[in-house]
């Protein structure tokens, strides 16, 4: 463990911390979807671990599907452009859609994300997120949920990654630049 820990600058957000406010937004989230039974969708691959730990935590009837989308390939900076990976198996039209995601920064992936889900015809879309990073928002995009607001790092742990790796830390921590900047 102490090799992928090496590469952490500062732990931003300790696992209980994190523990902490996903039991509390999931309690929202439960009180929102009271008598309905959501479709749940975890944006692969980043958002696994909240998705868990939140599902997990709430008391709601749901059923869950899975995305894989991405605007940022192995880089640090959104092409803007939706390359959807894998799509959902489950029908939304007319259902109560739940987005689960781990981190809006640009807002794109998102954005165009939930244009596409919109023209699928669910009775709703609401979105949570682990985190958000609003001064970095490049299209109108707002979580109805966020567990926290964070300043302008490159983040990793807790299901996030760089270049695929890291995302087994069990906080959030901020990379150090010099793994990134070479």
């Amino acid at each position: 463990m102490a090799v992928i820990h090496a590469d952490v600058e500062r732990v931003m957000l300790t696992r209980e911390q994190i523990e902490e406010r996903v039991k509390v937004v999931a309690a929202q989230l439960d009180k929102l979807y009271e008598g309905r039974r959501p479709v749940v969708i975890c944006i692969l691959k980043g958002s696994v671990v909240f998705f868990s730990d939140l599902i997990r935590n709430m008391q709601t009837p749901l059923t869950i599907d899975f995305m894989a989308v991405s605007s940022y390939g192995n880089g640090t900076k959104s092409t803007g452009e939706l390359t959807i990976k894998k799509d959902l198996a489950t029908d939304i039209k007319g259902r109560d859609v739940l987005i689960v995601e781990d981190i809006i920064d640009s807002g794109n992936t998102l954005y165009n994300l939930k244009k596409l889900l919109n023209s699928r015809l669910p009775n709703s879309i609401n979105i949570v997120t682990l985190l958000d990073k609003p001064e970095r928002r490049e299209v109108p995009i707002e979580p109805e949920y966020t567990c926290f607001v964070i300043e302008d790092e490159f983040v990793i742990g807790y299901g996030l990654d760089y270049a695929e790796e890291y995302r087994n830390l069990p906080y959030v921590g901020v990379l150090k630049r010099s793994v990134y900047e070479k």
